[in-house]
């Protein structure tokens, strides 16, 4: 690990969810490549990018916004998890702890930009 930006636990917290959704996903039909297993990984892995790239930044307004878009990203994250679980893509129990992944990763930006704004 060489940059910054890859010790916060928030950014691996954010790397094992991804990697998790992509795990889950493997599983979904063939019928929903382009749609719900797009649409999901992607704003999986945006929570991660947007971290590092707003570390990248020069200052902590900047990196504030892009953990703001990260956020966004987990809850954009939720009704494509409650869909799955509709359409019985995923089973409850799945579904269950990867809401609780995006509770806990909210939590964890809601506290970094936080933290951010009071320095």
């Amino acid at each position: 690990m060489g940059f910054d930006f890859e010790k916060l636990d928030i950014y691996k917290k954010a790397i094992n969810f991804a990697t998790n959704i992509y795990k889950i996903t493997k599983d979904f039909p063939n019928k929903e490549i382009y749609g719900l297993v797009s649409q999901l990984r992607r704003a999986a892995v945006s929570i991660s990018a947007n971290i590092a790239e707003g570390n990248g930044r020069y200052n902590k307004g900047e990196f504030t916004q892009y953990l703001r878009i990260a956020r966004g990203s987990i809850y954009e994250c939720i009704p494509l998890l409650e869909i799955s679980l509709k359409e019985e893509y995923i089973i409850k129990s799945g579904f269950d702890r990867l809401i609780a992944d995006c509770n806990e990763l909210a939590k964890m930006l809601n506290g970094l930009i936080k933290s951010l704004n009071r320095s």
